[in-house]
């Protein structure tokens, strides 16, 4: 699942290196625009719809916090 994720990132936004950073947002890696397409792209690869409501900066500042969120809305590891 993790792959996934930063394969989905690096699509997104290939000029950053993603396995390398603890706050995605922080760093400036991830906009609002960025994390709309995130959550487009996760949604289709897992089946899922993730909630308005869970999209919030701090559900996509890295990889394990993604991967809870995915968790979350029913995608098992």
């Amino acid at each position: 699942m993790e792959d996934k994720i930063i394969r989905f990132l690096t699509e997104i936004r290939p000029e950053f290196d993603f396995t390398n950073s603890s706050d995605f947002i922080e760093n400036g890696m991830l906009d609002s625009f960025d994390i709309v397409q995130l959550v487009v792209s996760l949604d289709n690869e897992f089946g899922i719809s993730i909630d308005g409501v869970d999209i919030l900066p701090g559900n996509f500042s890295n990889v394990q916090n993604i991967v809870e969120l995915l968790i979350k809305n029913g995608v098992t590891k």
